[in-house]
């Protein structure tokens, strides 16, 4: 009877779908199959199937049993269709788990002093390893656009990393709270670099800008004179730097080069 009523869902699923079924029956079969949860495997399939449907149980009374028996006999189905004990809509209901974009970390830092000016920053993957890069700033530069070029090669690193999500913190307070829209840009040669850093930003998915004390940015603060690397946790796998010489703005490398003038 319980693989009676499955098939009968299943022929009629145009009717069944989408209206309450009332079954009427005394037999404990299939009150158990639609009540209870079974470890037998067609009965728990078939109770798996029948729960798409709206199916009320109603306890048979006035109907006798072998009126439907006859009825039934009367009206056979020449079919010899078998029960599809496939899920109906398998594929619509499978989800697939969303697979997590690892987060990294980037701290940036500025200066400039009588000896020159330098911008460093720091990647840290997920699993803890540091990848430090630094640039000798080789030209006349004041320590807030110092700041916002150290910002750049950070994200020019990241990128190059194919980072998807990031967290960036550094020290100073205008690049941080001018990039996050608190702070008018009112000195017209942040300009540039700001909106070049808003371009760079859009290469990730995600992309948080946070401000951390002086203290808590040791490591970058360490490579603007490519000293000691300050307080660096036991464990941690440093990648050699890499350090170049920038001739110019970083802004600059937004500007793309014309047929007429390289």
């Amino acid at each position: 009877m319980c693989c009676a009523l499955v098939w009968v869902m299943q022929r009629l699923r145009q009717y069944t779908l989408y209206h309450t079924i009332r079954l009427l029956s005394k037999a404990d079969p299939l009150r158990y199959l639609l009540d209870s949860p079974s470890s037998v495997r067609n009965i728990a399939k078939w109770r798996c199937q029948l729960t798409e449907y709206d199916i009320e149980y109603v306890p048979r009374t006035s109907i006798k049993g072998q009126a439907i028996a006859d009825h039934l006999a009367e009206f056979p189905i020449d079919d010899d269709t078998p029960i599809n004990t496939d899920f109906p809509d398998e594929g619509i209901l499978q989800i697939d788990e969303a697979k997590e974009e690892p987060t990294w970390k980037m701290y940036f830092d500025g200066a400039v002093n009588s000896v020159g000016s330098g911008v460093r920053a720091v990647l840290i993957s997920p699993d803890g390893r540091h990848y430090p890069v630094a640039t000798k700033v080789d030209f006349s530069c004041t320590n807030n656009v110092a700041e916002y070029e150290a910002c750049i090669l950070g994200l020019q690193a990241a990128i190059d990393f194919k980072v998807k999500e990031l967290e960036v913190f550094g020290d100073s307070m205008l690049t941080i709270f001018q990039t996050l829209g608190q702070w008018k840009k009112k000195n017209a040669k942040l300009v540039p670099y700001h909106e070049y850093l808003e371009e760079l930003a859009k290469n990730f998915e995600k992309i948080s800008f946070t401000y951390t004390p002086r203290a808590k940015n040791q490591f970058a603060d360490a490579l603007a004179t490519l000293s000691s690397m300050a307080s660096i946790s036991e464990g941690n796998i440093i990648e050699p730097l890499e350090i170049e010489v920038a001739k110019g703005p970083a802004h600059c490398n937004a500007i793309e080069a014309s047929e007429a003038k390289p």
